[in-house]
């Protein structure tokens, strides 16, 4: 190293002669030395340093400045919508194109494109019909929305907690009370709510919206949440293990020999109807199931197995 420490420290330099120690400064964290262990080294202040690193706010007559390296965002892919793709969705609808034209030239699913620009629009002044997407704007809101932790919509409304609340001192289940705030205020947004969003004031530590008490209230009885991320956490839905389609066997597999059937289920609009299906494999033959009397497991099974016994020998394998 060709970098020696000065010997009249105790000496102002002034900004212009630390520039080969800001150089080395920053030569020494790149190769991942500390803040402090490359202060030391280079021999200043372990403040002049950490000045160079962070800035420094205004105070009193000392003026704010900016670090000495600005940390740009990475170029490569980002979950979130960056300024420069901002620019990119107000120029191409300057140019009237699509939504899925420009979500194809950025790599975006059109859902995303779509939501940006409902989100993060302005009505024109004076013009409230008219809508405008202003990048630079735009980017700042939404800069604006991603710090965390966000304050809670119960907890930021007496009227809906209380509503809360008091429903579910009642034992209703927050579903029926996410449903009743919709039909008694159609038109008061800020009183609509999902279930999840009860469910967490009711269990997430630290929010502190409803009564921690009242999740005795819920028709489960828990006072915390049963995990279900995992596989072996679920209630299987039946009490032998299914079989897959991978271990069909290969006579079933290649259609080659007639008998085989594939069961499936068709519901109505509404879920009001169902009726059952069964397909022989190599010749296609349909037969249809009737379900006058309803489509769980059990109704279905019972009609799969009369229709099933309605086979001749060689046909039903």
């Amino acid at each position: 190293m060709d970098f020696n420490i000065r010997e009249n420290r105790g000496q102002a330099q002034g900004r212009r002669t630390l520039v080969r120690e800001r150089e080395e400064y920053f030569r020494l964290m790149d190769q991942g030395l500390s803040s402090a262990e490359a202060c030391k080294r280079v021999g200043i202040n372990y403040r002049t340093g950490k000045r160079w690193r962070n800035g420094r706010a205004a105070s009193g007559k000392d003026k704010a400045a900016p670090p000495v390296r600005v940390v740009r965002a990475p170029e490569g892919p980002s979950r979130y919508l960056r300024e420069a793709d901002r620019i990119h969705i107000a120029d191409r609808l300057r140019e009237k194109a699509s939504v899925r034209q420009i979500a194809a030239e950025l790599g975006r699913s059109p859902s995303t494109i779509s939501r940006e620009i409902r989100r993060n629009g302005m009505a024109l002044r004076g013009d409230a019909s008219r809508w405008a997407y202003r990048p630079y704007a735009a980017h700042a809101r939404a800069e604006a929305r991603r710090p965390r932790p966000k304050p809670g919509k119960i907890g930021q409304n007496p009227q809906l907690r209380d509503f809360i609340q008091r429903h579910l001192d009642l034992r209703w289940s927050p579903e029926q009370i996410c449903q009743a705030l919709r039909t008694q205020f159609p038109d008061r947004p800020e009183r609509h709510v999902a279930h999840e969003t009860v469910y967490q004031a009711l269990y997430v530590q630290g929010r502190g919206e409803l009564r921690r008490e009242l999740a005795r209230a819920l028709r489960t009885g828990r006072v915390r949440r049963k995990p279900r991320r995992q596989a072996q956490q679920r209630t299987p839905r039946f009490a032998t293990p299914m079989v897959m389609i991978s271990e069909r066997p290969a006579e079933a597999e290649d259609r080659a020999v007639p008998g085989h059937w594939e069961g499936d289920l068709i519901i109505g609009k509404d879920g009001s109807s169902a009726i059952g299906t069964l397909v022989e494999r190599a010749t296609r033959y349909v037969m249809l199931l009737h379900l006058p009397d309803g489509r769980t497991a059990e109704h279905v099974r019972d009609a799969l197995v009369a229709t099933v016994q309605t086979l001749p020998s060689h046909l039903a394998r």
